[in-house]
This record gives C-alpha cells, structure tokens and sequence, in this order.
C-alpha cells in the first residue's frame, strides 16, 4: 500500500460539484503541486482550505480541499478530498494532474479496501459501506448504517468471548477431571449450550431478515389469466407498468417492480397467468411463474371473487399452498373484481380461508390494505426465517 491512489468519488454525470480523492503517504504532497492556496503540508487535520487547481500557469479551477491526515482519515493514511465543478472535463483534468504528480487510479473498492488494512473498520463494516452506498429505503438504509457502525460486529464479539468461556470451562474440566475439583456444574454447562444455541439462532434470523431487507422483500402475484394481476400491479405501484388488457394471457413474462412501503421495499413480481396451455411462448411465462413464487417471500394469490367456484378456489389455494409448505412462505388471498358480484355471496365463498383481502384494483378499492398486510407481515417477524 505504498502508491498513494485516487480517484472521483462522486456519480458520473454533470453537476453542481464533483469530489475527487486522494489517499496514500504522498496524498498531501501530491495535492500541494497542484494547489494554489495555502501550503497543505502545513494544514492541520480536518481543515478545508479555497484556492485553485492550477497546470502549470492555467487555473483549471477553483475549488475546496480537505485534508485528513494519517489515521484520522477514512483510509487511515493521510488523504485529501478536492471538491471542485461538476464539469466531467474538469474532473478528468484534475485526475490527469494528480496521475501526472505521481497518484495511481484507485482500484473498485481500493479506499474501503485500505481502511480495512489499516484497522479502521473489520470485514462486516467494509461490507456494510458497499450496502449504505446501495441502499434504497429507510429500512436498508438503517440496516446497513448499524452494521458500518460495528453493530454486527459486537454482536459477534459477544459471542465469540461466550465460546471461549465455554470453551477454557471444558478444558479444565478435561485437565482436571480426575481430581476431586469441579470447575463448573453440568447443569450450567447445559444452560450456557443452551444461551449459545439462542444467540446463534438469533444471529441466523437476523440475517435472513437483514437480507431481506437488503434486497427488498420480493412479491410474487399469480393466479389464473385475466383476473387482474397487471391491473392489481399497476394500482400498487401507481403507474402503467404492465400491459392490461381483456385477452387471456395478455402478460407472458414476468414484470418487475419496486415500490417502498413505510422504509421497507418490496419487489412485486407480476407474473403470467398459471394454466394448461398448448402456446409455447405463454408455457415458458407459466415456468417462469412457478419459479418466481419460489423466489418470493410472499405469494399473492389473485382470484376472480365475481366468478371464482368455492371448489376452483380450494384447487387454486391448495396447489399454491403445496408448493410452497415447508419453505417459510406466507400466502395472502386477494378476492379482485369484488365490485361485480353479490358482497355477501362472494364473503360466504372466502369465509374458510385465511388471510384473504377483499379489493377491486380496477377501482383502486381497498389497495392499501394489501400494503399494510405487507408490512404487517415483516414487521411481525415472520420473514426472519426465510
């Protein structure tokens, strides 16, 4: 980690301002050719200083520099931020300087990379940068800024020094045994297997449950042709996503989206209508739909409640229901197309299953309740295992 390595820290693209950085044992002399201002190598740490970028006696720009100096910086070596126009041409000048002064263009990662070198973060906070950067909700967001902040990392703090407690206990036990010495009872060894089991479990969950979040929760929608699961996707998402017509069989691949519902995302798969049929292009949809409810967390089973007999209903919710048992899935029912048919007639048909919502996504009515059981559903816990 000798060469001191830059690099643009901010999206390509135009705007109002650019920030470019710089890392290594060199970084503030580097920098120091080719600002005009204050001598940086006289600077305190954690100091931003104006002046300009200068080649030679053109001025390339005006700008802010901050310096980090050794282990104070993100990097843990001395490291400089050179804050200037969003102009992509004056980004590339300002690199070209610093390559020119004796920088190297930073590898992916390589800053992260360095900081986990010099000791300023473990691996699961390295991790947790990449995660904070992606993040897309309140939720992933919050997930990942516990994790950069060593939350994850106590965690297992935590229970490597029980391990090892258990462990030293085990070995004078072994050492000793012969000897009329007990250094621990049986049953508190028991007990202290025991604490251990829980806290792996409830490491193991968290994951599930922080990957989920991570990655937002993924939605499956299926259910017979032309009972309105584009209709029902669009209403969610509140947009023309998916084509929505009266022909059977309309959607014949799988439609995805994202939609964020209190901080927590969801992807909300739209697949094709699951039927027999003899159309290959549809029989290919039709495979990508089982394998998308096997990807899913949640399946929404839609059905047409207008038109749907009790004993097509039993079928749809039984072959859903077997192929997700054992897999940690959860099903909801949604009863569409509620606003064509007799209310009562229709309520006497779902009475005997569980979780079923009653809506008309043509109509927009009662759509909100579909996402509030999604949540209810993360909220309660029931995803950590999945």
């Amino acid at each position: 980690m000798t060469d001191t390595i830059c690099a643009i820290a901010t999206a390509p693209g135009i705007g109002a301002i650019a920030v470019i950085r710089v890392s290594g044992e060199d970084a503030i002399t580097i920098c120091n050719h080719i600002f005009n201002g204050k001598d940086l190598t006289q600077v305190e740490s954690h100091t931003a200083h104006f002046g300009t970028i200068k080649d030679g006696d053109k001025i390339v720009d005006e700008v802010l520099v901050t310096v980090f100096k050794g282990k104070r910086s993100f990097t843990g070596e001395n490291s400089v931020e050179i804050s200037t126009h969003g102009s992509p041409y004056i980004q590339q000048q300002v690199m070209q300087l610093l390559l020119k002064n004796g920088a190297k263009a930073a590898g992916p990662g390589e800053f992260t990379l360095r900081a986990f070198l010099n000791g300023k973060m473990d691996l699961s906070q390295a991790e947790a940068v990449a995660d904070v950067i992606a993040a897309n909700s309140e939720s992933s967001h919050q997930l990942a800024l516990e994790q950069m902040r060593g939350g994850f990392s106590n965690e297992i703090q935590k229970l490597r020094n029980e391990l090892i407690h258990f462990a030293s206990l085990i070995e004078l036990e072994l050492d000793f045994g012969e000897e009329d010495v007990e250094f621990a009872d049986r049953n508190d060894l028991k007990e202290l297997v025991e604490k251990l089991q829980k806290a792996l479990h409830t490491l193991i969950s968290s994951f599930n449950y922080g990957n989920v979040i991570k990655t937002g929760v993924p939605v499956a929608i299926v259910g017979e042709p032309n009972v309105g699961k584009s209709t029902l996707l669009n209403a969610l998402l509140n947009e023309e996503r998916a084509i929505v017509s009266d022909i059977a069989g309309t959607t014949r691949d799988v439609i995805e989206d994202e939609i964020v519902i209190k901080g927590i995302s969801y992807r909300f798969i739209d697949t094709a209508g699951i039927r027999e049929t003899v159309d290959e292009i549809e029989s290919i949809g039709i495979k990508k739909s089982f394998e998308k409810i096997d990807q899913a967390s949640i399946v929404l089973l839609l059905v047409d409640a207008s038109s749907i007999s009790k004993e097509q209903l039993t079928k749809d919710v039984e072959k859903i229901q077997q192929r997700i048992a054992g897999k940690n899935k959860q099903l909801i029912i949604i009863a569409n197309k509620v606003d064509k048919g007799d209310r009562t007639e229709i309520e006497a048909k779902f009475k005997d299953f569980e979780h079923v919502l009653m809506v008309s996504a043509k109509m927009l009515d009662n759509i909100d309740a579909i996402k509030e059981e999604l949540y209810r559903f993360v909220q309660s816990g029931v995803l950590q295992n999945t």
